[in-house]
């Protein structure tokens, strides 16, 4: 195993608990590496640190297993895996099938994530690195999972490749067992919803907002909800289905907007006592401001990237335009439900964005509920990166 020096701001952050090395002038001066092997990082005075996968064509060349020496081989994966189930002894599933079961650097495995949808698990790989271990890893999930079929979709870290694959139709690989039907129907808390493992960058759903869209059922029953950058409708089927008087699903996607409308009726729900708008999200707030329509709630959980014909949107820097142009259309007393999964946006900073957003449309807003990630993403206390959602509901004030 080859020794990594590492600077001492990286040692620093090493033991606090942060499981990254990012490319410097230290790790410039490391050996020849291959992707995937195992290195050992030690400081200015060659003392251990942590035992690291690294990846050397990446700007995080290195991520932390331990702090002892380690052999990575199926043992290693299975025990590992282990402890993530001992750790979601604390879940509070209810009628769910659809949850993660490894969540990266919370567990123990930086660069992997594991969801399970039904019977079927879904690995996400974030690095190269771990390609020369997928044979082990996949013998572990069996062993401990038995799931019925495991698919493979790579994450790189570049939103422009991850567009490039989105318009391409990403396909991803079976690596054991049986394909699954397309679509998949998965349970959360009781309902029902069609998910998609054979292709593209997301499933059609995303099991980091269970907890959120439970928290948005308790508050609609009666209202008129607007759900922005709707995506397959999994907020606006919780919100009818918590008994809201109409929801109006607005995204720029009909082909999304289509699986909205089948997770309706795949729940009980009439579609056609709601209302699904293909469209640009701005452009449609325009009109709706101009109709002079009013909602009781607005929904909004946008991409941390988005761009269409008509306009350009980013979390960071975005958030208070978007908050600006939904504010007319609530009354004294609506709701606004805010969300974001940027991981480079703190929650203070997005706090920040929704005042901003209030300020320009010469109103205020009353934080009465602010949640994050459910217990199956846990998060170690070093790795703030890992506190990536902010989900926060507001009443609009004068």
């Amino acid at each position: 195993m080859k020794y990594c020096p590492v600077g001492p701001e990286t040692r620093r952050m090493l033991e606090l608990g942060h499981p990254w090395v990012i490319a410097d002038r230290y790790t410039r001066q490391w050996p020849q590496l291959k992707t995937g092997e195992l290195i050992l990082l030690v400081d200015e005075q060659k003392r251990p640190l942590a035992t690291a996968i690294c990846d050397p064509q990446n700007r995080i060349v290195a991520r932390c297993l331990s702090p002892q020496p380690q052999i990575v081989n199926t043992a290693w994966f299975a025990s590992r895996l282990q402890q993530c189930q001992a750790l979601r002894e604390h879940l509070l599933l209810g009628d769910t099938d659809c949850y993660r079961l490894v969540n990266g650097e919370g567990d123990g495995l930086p660069g992997i994530t594991v969801d399970r949808y039904g019977d079927y698990l879904m690995v996400q790989l974030y690095t190269d690195a771990w390609n020369t271990y997928l044979d082990q890893l996949t013998e572990a999930l069996k062993r401990v999972y038995q799931p019925a079929g495991i698919y493979l979709k790579y994450r790189p870290q570049q939103t422009r490749k991850l567009e490039a694959q989105k318009k391409s139709g990403q396909t991803n690989r079976l690596l054991a067992g049986t394909a699954t039907p397309n679509p998949l129907l998965v349970k959360e808390e009781g309902l029902h919803y069609r998910v998609n493992l054979h292709a593209g960058l997301h499933t059609g759903l995303f099991p980091d907002q269970r907890c959120s869209r439970m928290e948005l059922m308790r508050r609609v029953a009666g209202l008129r909800v607007l759900n922005l950058f709707a995506y397959t409708g999994a907020f606006s089927v919780a919100a009818a289905v918590a008994g809201a008087r109409r929801v109006t699903s607005v995204d720029v996607s009909e082909k999304y907007l289509s699986v909205a409308r089948e997770n309706f009726i795949g729940n009980q729900i009439d579609a056609d006592q709601h209302e699904f708008i293909v469209g640009d999200v701005f452009a449609e707030l325009a009109g709706m401001r101009t109709q002079q329509r009013r909602f009781d709630c607005v929904v909004f959980d946008p991409p941390s990237f988005s761009t269409t014909k008509k306009s350009r949107f980013s979390t960071r820097g975005g958030t208070s335009d978007l908050v600006a142009g939904v504010l007319p259309l609530l009354p004294q007393g609506g709701l606004l439900v805010a969300s974001s999964n940027h991981q480079k946006v703190s929650l203070d900073e997005y706090l920040r964005q929704l005042q901003r957003g209030a300020i320009l449309a010469d109103s205020r807003l009353r934080i009465i509920y602010c949640g994050g990630l459910p217990e199956d993403f846990p998060c170690d206390l070093g790795f703030p990166e890992g506190r990536y959602l902010k989900f926060v509901i507001c009443v609009k004030c004068s």
